[in-house]
């Protein structure tokens, strides 16, 4: 199966959406291009714990680090859906380096909507200008945040612990956010952006999981890092769920849905190659007949992501991110069943690390973790239905 849509387990995923046909199929064929390199050294990264920074030079140089950052900006003019194609081919030759990427273009596009919608988008110049790499570290923080924040003259004083900060070694800039109980308006999260050669920010070596072990994802530390006022670009109640997160939703989800439908349609590759030399057994068409059946389900769920979001064309609301997290959700379980039913389909070779099934299907249970977690969602679903906030 090729990545650019030409083999038995790809689908394009063109309808429902404006495209620009000719700039976006560029950046389909490079990711095709350059997509392959990826796949050198991934096993022994993947033994070694060892982080794929190697790849950013690539990246970089390719300007795909700056390819969603409009053209009247100085980036490629890269669509979102066409990342999400970009991130699918890449997680083929690496599941890792394609994660590690979604986590700076996720924050790429939410910036990018802010742009086309009149706000301030302040970051995505100096992303083009200087390839500035941005790290989130919003899937642990969510609605709570962590870490200590200390009022003084020239802003705040933060300190605080961010894990699963995917990318971090190559990371120029960290979007993060903290608690603060304001003597006036009580418990509140800011949101900022600090330099990660600032003074008081630095880099764990803790990074050692059980899959996805090559996206650098290490607790970054804030120790008394100075964060001013003006870098403080949302202040919002710490707890409820804020109508911010319904862009997040949109621009996150769907792209990090991606990488996993890659790292899907990848085992089912492997496994058809190798399952042909044991056809005629019935337990192996049934779990290939299995695989297949969850392998489209992963795709079908991709795409109406894709379209809910409308290359960022939507109204972030409520409704929508609700749709999305029960997506991802029947998508988790949908990719999770296609790589073990591929394993089932190569049996007692699957197992073997040679095959590369082991490693995705240690990789593609990460999914799992990215909000919501199944049953937060259902729970968030149901609260929703009843008329309720959806956290309370």
């Amino acid at each position: 199966m090729s990545p650019n849509g030409s083999g038995a387990f790809a689908v394009p995923f063109t309808a429902g959406y404006a495209r620009h046909p000719m700039d976006q199929d560029a950046w389909i064929k490079l990711a095709n291009q350059i997509g392959p390199a990826f796949a050198k050294g991934a096993a022994e990264r993947d033994a070694a714990d060892a982080f794929v920074g190697e790849h950013y030079a690539v990246l970089r140089s390719k300007g795909v680090i700056a390819a969603q950052v409009p053209t009247d900006l100085g980036g490629g003019g890269a669509t979102h859906s066409t990342m999400g194609e970009m991130l699918r081919i890449f997680a083929h030759h690496d599941p890792s380096t394609a994660l590690a990427l979604s986590m700076h273009q996720h924050l790429v596009s939410a910036q990018v909507f802010n742009h086309a919608h009149g706000r301030p988008a302040p970051v995505l110049p100096r992303v083009a200008k200087e390839n500035l790499v941005l790290v989130s570290t919003g899937a642990r923080d969510w609605l709570d945040s962590n870490g200590t924040v200390r009022p003084t003259n020239e802003g705040f004083r933060v300190s605080a612990k961010k894990a699963f900060a995917s990318g971090s070694p190559q990371g120029d800039i960290l979007v993060t956010s903290a608690p603060y109980e304001d003597p006036d308006a009580g418990w509140q999260v800011l949101h900022f952006a600090v330099s990660m050669k600032a003074d008081g920010v630095s880099i764990g070596d803790d990074w050692k999981v059980h899959g996805m072990r090559a996206t650098g994802s290490q607790t970054v530390t804030l120790d008394d890092v100075l964060v001013p006022e003006a870098t403080v670009v949302l202040r919002r109640p710490r707890g409820p769920f804020h109508e911010v997160f319904n862009l997040v939703v949109g621009a996150a989800l769907p792209l990090i849905s991606a990488v996993y439908l890659g790292v899907a349609e990848s085992a089912a590759e492997i496994a058809t190659k190798i399952a042909k030399s044991n056809a005629a057994a019935n337990d192996v068409q049934w779990a290939m007949g299995e695989m297949r059946s969850s392998l489209v389900l992963t795709q079908t769920l991709y795409a109406q992501m894709m379209r809910l979001v409308n290359d960022l064309d939507f109204v972030p609301s409520l409704a929508i991110s609700d749709e999305i997290l029960i997506l991802k959700s029947a998508a988790v379980d949908a990719a999770r069943i296609t790589v073990e039913r591929a394993m089932e389909a190569v049996g007692g070779r699957g197992f073997y690390r040679a095959t590369g099934l082991e490693q995705l299907l240690r990789d593609v249970r990460a999914f799992h973790y990215h909000p919501m977690p199944a049953k937060q969602q259902v729970r968030f679903t149901g609260r929703l239905a009843l008329g309720l906030d959806p956290i309370d």
